[in-house]
């Protein structure tokens, strides 16, 4: 998995809580957009085309810890 930012694992670990962008946006006090950006950018970051799947590989191989 390419290195993700601090905020982009925040918004993963929504996606695998199964949180909508509009839940993850008010939880982080950001936009929907930006959401929509951040779940953009971990898509590509981890080679995935689904929030499900990027949700998915974040189970089987958790970012490590900084």
């Amino acid at each position: 998995m390419a290195a993700l930012t601090d905020r982009e694992r925040e918004v993963l670990a929504f996606l695998v809580a199964g949180r909508s962008n509009g839940e993850i946006a008010k939880e982080l006090f950001i936009s929907d957009k930006t959401v929509s950006v951040h779940v953009s950018n971990i898509l590509r970051k981890t080679g995935t085309t689904s929030r499900v799947a990027a949700a998915a590989l974040a189970e089987r191989r958790p970012p490590p810890d900084q």
